[in-house]
């Protein structure tokens, strides 16, 4: 018997990451280009130390966010990993007014539909296939009291994975989603400083009791999801689209 084992193998591919500084965005960028591809990146930071061609944008800033996504049309990447992302807390009640929404939707729903849409309308224009790779959120697939807005904007990036590759499937473009849980990154000392807030407790306490209620018993590394990333960029996931795939240690059953 003769095995055809698609290969992972990413040279001459082009691939662009956005929200790339630090955690899960800059493992995706190391194992991107580790593979062979050559890899652009962006962020707010105004510096980037990693194996990149790297330029600095504020989503929420309407020239800023034009301005990636004509970068978008000139670099013609092949691979997106739509991965830039803001987190904040407050329940339906003490929320307060609607900066916190406009916030995370600015940037988690509206910048990451944009970005999306540049790069699907670039792999149609180069008439060649493509992997556009949305990050979610075990947040996505269910309320938490306290995360109002942010497991809503999830809840879309899911819905617009699955709408998109629906559009997109005729031009061999897959568009697929990652919901990660919790995950060990820089990111989780500000969520940890909220849930102590919000929650009473203290310091360091929320971010050991999650990983502990993980049914794996530990939180994530930014590499177990940049792994699956390129899974979903390389042919070995050639016939998967408008999928989402939990990377999360059993946390969502779906």
């Amino acid at each position: 018997m003769t095995l055809d084992a698609a290969p992972t193998d990413l040279k001459g591919k082009v691939a662009l990451v956005t929200g790339a500084v630090g955690g899960i965005g800059a493992s995706a960028v190391a194992h991107f280009a580790a593979l062979g591809a050559q890899v652009y990146a962006t962020d707010i930071a105004d510096t980037f130390d990693g194996d990149a061609t790297y330029r600095k944008f504020d989503l929420l800033d309407d020239a800023d966010l034009g301005a990636c996504c004509d970068w978008v049309a000139e670099i013609k990447p092949d691979i997106l990993f739509n991965n830039a992302a803001i987190f904040a807390m407050g329940s339906v009640i003490d929320s307060g007014d609607l900066d916190q929404y406009d916030r995370l939707f600015g940037v988690n729903v509206r910048a990451f539909y944009a970005v999306m849409q540049a790069t699907a309308k670039s792999m149609v224009a180069e008439g060649k296939p493509g992997s556009i790779i949305n990050l979610a959120s075990q947040a996505g697939h269910r309320g938490e009291a306290l995360v109002a807005h942010y497991c809503a904007t999830k809840a879309a990036v899911i819905s617009y994975t699955q709408s998109a590759a629906l559009a997109l499937a005729p031009h061999k473009v897959r568009v697929n989603a990652i919901s990660p849980g919790v995950i060990d990154t820089p990111m989780w000392g500000e969520v940890d400083a909220l849930f102590a807030k919000f929650e009473n407790k203290v310091p360091g306490q929320k971010k050991r009791e999650v990983g502990e209620a993980v049914p794996l018993g530990y939180m994530g590394a930014p590499d177990d999801v940049a792994r699956a990333a390129v899974f979903l960029a390389s042919d070995q996931s050639a016939y998967m689209t408008a999928q989402t795939i939990g990377v999360d240690g059993g946390n969502v059953l779906r």
